[in-house]
């Protein structure tokens, strides 16, 4: 072995088994680095271990991935608000009703079902990565898992096609249409990302999430500029725009995976059931308020429809700012983890927190001084004062308990999480059963009392797992720094 290593001997019994252990002796960048070669190794049950220490890297001030992610959550954030615009120009805003209903669905369904694949792609293929093995197993155990519940979920749809076309999409049988295919295509599009991810190809996975975005909005401006007025032409825009980064990327060669051990079912699924409850649940929240108002609204009643998705989506911007100081931080976060630190982990937690909260609070200030003059400026809408404050208030709540969540992940509180959503959830429903009769305020005060009665039960499920000394293995933190269960 190479000079500043110390070498135990791995055990081979198992392929999961099989792990290098290596210290090095110096410090680089001011902390201990463990280093698996792929350049030069000796072959030890298929673990690759480096014989010398490699070069010691300049540091760079951005985690690996950020700017290319980064890159991706920006144009994909960008073009949704674009489709609301451009789609309402070319509409109107009573016909653009079908589509507001379809985009907050679509988002629910797909990251709620989808995301938990992803995540455990991802997790499954940087493990192996690690180790040196290859992860095309981990594909095939995975993927056959995301056509079943794709098939499953569409036989369900399929169903209920007929009451979603006259109670929820105004007898527009394209836009139910719409929904089951744009359920389908999101499928490959996160078990894509989940590839991506698990390999370290950072700059593909932001190809795959920019290139949605990108497609969409043009798809809705050549529509526009073509004076198509069918409202079922502009839902196959959102429906198909996922396959555009899948089909990019897949012919970039970026979906390539090699030969590996076989997969045990273990290997893939050790916390799928809460990821699959938590994410469902999370997605279902963020996304529940335009869903809840387009079934409570009357028939006189669709402008309000849209209004308030265009007021949701507004609110939404602190979300989007999230996604960036989320690439940006937790990287840093889960390096004080893997050391598992837990005084730096807090250390750390608490200056994410600090930001979080901070664009929240800005966000709900921004919305009560200038919130009804921007959404009539951007969309030509008018929500009132109290509405869009009590949104960005339920966006910024939501934000927090995502970050606060992503925490006690990372501590392997899964279960925690999942039941932390599911009450979130219980709390909503309730809230808009009993709150009040006014269709936007019953729907305001569910997604703020739904959020923070999550947060609450985060934090408190945060502070126990740290009293009890909860261990941090390279799996739950990665599964933590997945967990983003909504799409902008």
């Amino acid at each position: 072995m190479g000079q500043g290593y110390s070498w135990t001997q791995p055990d081979f019994g198992h392929p999961r088994a099989v792990k290098a252990h290596c210290r090095t002796l110096s410090k680089v960048h001011s902390r201990e680095v463990c280093y698996i070669s792929q350049s030069k190794f000796a072959k030890l049950g298929g673990v690759r271990v480096n014989e010398e220490l490699p070069p010691e890297k300049t540091k760079i001030p951005l985690p690996e991935g950020t700017l290319a992610v980064g890159g991706g959550l920006m144009v994909a954030g960008i073009s949704s608000y674009a489709f609301f615009k451009v789609g309402q120009e070319a509409l109107g805003k009573e016909d653009f009703k079908p589509i507001v209903a379809l985009w907050f669905a679509t988002f629910v369904l797909a990251p709620g079902f989808f995301l938990p694949l992803e995540q455990e792609m991802g997790r499954a293929l940087a493990h192996r990565r690690a180790l040196g093995l290859g992860g095309r197993a981990i594909v095939r155990r995975i993927v056959p898992l995301g056509i079943a519940i794709t098939g499953i979920i569409v036989a369900l749809l399929a169903g209920l096609s007929s009451i979603a076309t006259k109670d929820f999409f105004e007898g527009y049988g394209l836009v139910t249409a719409a929904l089951i295919i744009g359920f389908i295509s999101y499928a490959p599009a996160h078990l894509a990302r989940g590839i991506c991810s698990g390999q370290g190809r950072f700059s593909s996975y932001g190809i795959i999430m920019g290139a949605d975005g990108f497609v969409r909005i043009v798809g809705c401006v050549i529509l526009w500029q073509l004076d198509i007025t069918n409202v079922g032409a502009y839902a196959m825009v959102v429906a198909l725009s996922p396959l555009s980064g899948v089909l990019i990327v897949g012919l970039r060669g970026g979906l390539k995976t090699e030969e590996g051990p076989v997969a045990p079912w273990s290997e893939v699924t050790p916390n799928l059931g809460w990821l699959l409850i938590g994410s469902l649940m999370g997605a279902g929240l963020v996304n529940a308020g335009p869903i809840a108002v387009n079934i409570l609204a009357n028939d006189e009643q669709d402008h309000q429809v849209t209004a308030f998705g265009n007021g949701v989506l507004l609110s939404r911007v602190p979300l989007f700012l999230f996604q960036a100081v989320q690439a940006a931080l937790l990287p840093r976060l889960a390096r004080l983890a893997a050391q598992n630190d837990l005084d730096e982990f807090r250390n750390g937690f608490r200056r994410l927190m600090k930001v979080v909260i901070a664009v929240g609070l800005i966000g709900t200030l921004g919305s009560f001084a200038v919130g009804p003059a921007m959404l009539e400026l951007v969309y030509d809408d008018v929500l009132d004062r109290r509405s869009l404050t009590l949104l960005a208030i339920g966006s910024a709540l939501y934000m927090v308990a995502l970050a606060t969540a992503q925490a006690v992940i990372a501590l392997n509180g899964h279960a925690r999480v999942g039941l932390g959503w599911l009450t979130g959830m219980a709390a909503f429903v309730i809230c808009v059963w009993l709150a009040s009769d006014d269709l936007y305020l019953r729907v305001e005060i569910g997604l703020v009392a739904s959020s923070l009665v999550a947060l609450l039960i985060f934090i408190v499920s945060l502070q126990r797992l740290l009293v009890t000394g909860a261990i941090i293995n390279s799996d739950s933190l990665s599964d933590a720094l997945l967990d983003r269960p909504f799409e902008t």
